[in-house]
């Protein structure tokens, strides 16, 4: 890369030439999903899953609140209930996960909602996010710029890279920089959001391949238009190709089948 005859694997993670890397990979984030200036980019390791984690143990200080549409919304809801109280205020587990569920009380005693937007296994998305008067969570791994969303109404927004924005090996983490507290707990070095903003995501070695790879992924992305682009790229009754072999060089993947879509 950069014509110095060396791969984006072989330079240092702190050199002159993966830094522009990450901060032009963070800028498309900014620019794409119009993010507020008052809210930290990070790119993590660990998935999704991770996050089902280190949310509650950076934000659940007594109770937190769970709307449970899914296999990864349940997932979540049961690691917080490792650290405090949940309160599962809404399910659609009884119809097999159908539908999402709506018209439920978001209780103001709790330290954060957290939701799922789009759930792959079910093919159930949430077209619509809640107001609420407590901070909000949201899982988006699997359709995060696929639509315009308003990153003002969330206070931490997580998703794995591996859905639409490149290889597995990094996770996206938006965070609202006066969500965090001091927690009761004593919160592992790594697994605290404050060590990655405070390290700019590079505390310890970043996976550089993928966060490479996101950032080629974001160029086309605005080369062609943005995310509005996206969501007006529609196929079929429901859902949407993402990555096109005849517009993106990057993937080659087949169109989804009826039943993955969203």
């Amino acid at each position: 890369m950069n014509n110095i005859g060396l791969s984006i694997l072989e330079i240092s993670h702190r050199s002159k030439d993966f830094e522009p890397v990450l901060q032009n990979t963070k800028a498309l984030v900014k620019e794409l999903l119009g993010v507020p200036d008052n809210y930290s980019i990070l790119f993590l390791q660990g998935g999704a899953s991770t996050q089902f984690a280190m949310v509650p143990m950076n934000l659940l200080h007594k109770k937190a609140a769970y709307v449970d549409s899914g296999v990864w919304a349940n997932k979540a809801l049961k690691e917080a209930k490792l650290f405090g109280e949940v309160n599962v205020i809404a399910s659609s587990k009884d119809k097999n996960y159908n539908y999402v569920p709506k018209n439920y009380t978001i209780p103001t005693d709790c330290d954060y909602l957290h939701i799922t937007s789009n759930n792959t296994i079910y093919g159930t998305q949430m077209k619509n996010f809640p107001d609420s008067p407590i901070p909000v969570v949201c899982d988006m791994s699997s359709d995060i710029f696929s639509r315009p969303v308003d990153v003002s109404k969330f206070d931490l927004i997580y998703a794995g890279a591996q859905k639409n924005m490149g290889p597995a090996g990094v996770t996206l983490v938006i965070i609202k920089n006066d969500i965090l507290k001091e927690v009761q707990r004593v919160v592992p070095t790594m697994l605290k959001y404050a060590t990655h903003i405070e390290g700019d995501s590079m505390y310890n070695t970043p996976p550089v391949y993928s966060i490479y790879v996101c950032m080629a992924t974001l160029e086309w992305l605005k080369s062609i238009g943005g995310v509005p682009a996206i969501e007006e790229n529609k196929s079929g009754e429901s859902g949407f190709v993402l990555w096109r072999s005849d517009t993106n060089p990057l993937f080659t993947a087949p169109a989804r089948r009826k039943t993955d879509r969203i």
